[in-house]
């Protein structure tokens, strides 16, 4: 009750401020506020094609810019790269270590250099040339989808791309240039992720014996109250070290891409 006591006491002293600076003889109904329009014309109205061109240009900009995070992870090597990441973190028994910044600017100055070769491709037969307007946005579009596509494809197994073939009805295989996206990037996701936990198991499996030779000892020797995971860390920490682990799980990702 008295924080409502409070609310009204707030609106009534406000309302009483406002009537108090209202200019005298002026009726509310009276006040208009000023309009907005908005055009893509000249001064009379007339529309001007190339306003218009600039404008929708700018909005597929902004369009593409918003959901480059999505494309990012979809047709690019950050899938893989940033699974195996998490499963050596898990591996190791780190929770927080690194963290997950590290992670995924790791993963992606990898992915980056990956793509670079892609990435090349796309500037020098799409981007460049539709910055010097040889070609139209179709042709450049064309262009720039043709190296990502033929990426997916080198890394998409054949099972799961006749999954998504079945699926969408399709019974014979279409060229590798005229294969829809819509077919590709789902069957491009799915292998990756397979080939990421392939790669994320023969990580995992040296640290599970680790930690199933530490857990025999420490249950040899009695210490029933000690949790294995207290030793086993530091031995795999150390072990991780020594044979340069970082090194190795991201020269084996690199690798991995064909």
């Amino acid at each position: 009750m008295k924080g409502r006591a409070k609310i009204w006491g707030v609106v009534m002293l406000l309302l009483a401020v406002g009537w108090l600076f209202w200019p005298a003889g002026v009726d509310a109904g009276s006040i208009a506020l000023p309009g907005v329009k908005v055009t893509t014309g000249d001064a009379a109205g007339r529309a001007d094609p190339e306003q218009v061109g600039v404008g929708l240009q700018i909005l597929g900009f902004m369009t593409l810019f918003s959901l480059a995070p999505a494309l990012l992870i979809m047709v690019t090597s950050f899938t893989r790269v940033i699974v195996v990441m998490s499963f050596v973190r898990q591996a190791m028994g780190l929770q927080g270590q690194p963290p997950n910044q590290v992670l995924i600017s790791l993963a992606l100055f990898i992915t980056f250099f990956v793509m670079g070769p892609v990435f090349d491709r796309v500037n020098q037969d799409a981007l460049q040339p539709y910055l010097s307007k040889t070609v139209n946005e179709e042709q450049a579009l064309e262009r720039a989808v043709a190296p990502v596509r033929a990426f997916m494809l080198r890394q998409t197994r054949a099972k799961d791309l006749e999954l998504f073939m079945r699926l969408a009805g399709i019974k014979q295989a279409p060229s590798p240039a005229d294969m829809p996206l819509r077919l590709i990037v789902p069957a491009f996701m799915i292998s990756e992720l397979k080939t990421a936990f392939q790669i994320g198991f023969m990580i995992y499996l040296p640290f599970l014996i680790i930690d199933m030779v530490v857990a025999s000892v420490v249950m040899s020797m009695g210490m029933m109250m000690l949790p294995p995971l207290v030793i086993s860390m530091p031995v795999k920490l150390i072990l991780f070290v020594l044979v340069d682990g970082w090194a190795l799980v991201v020269g084996s990702l690199v690798q991995s891409f064909k």
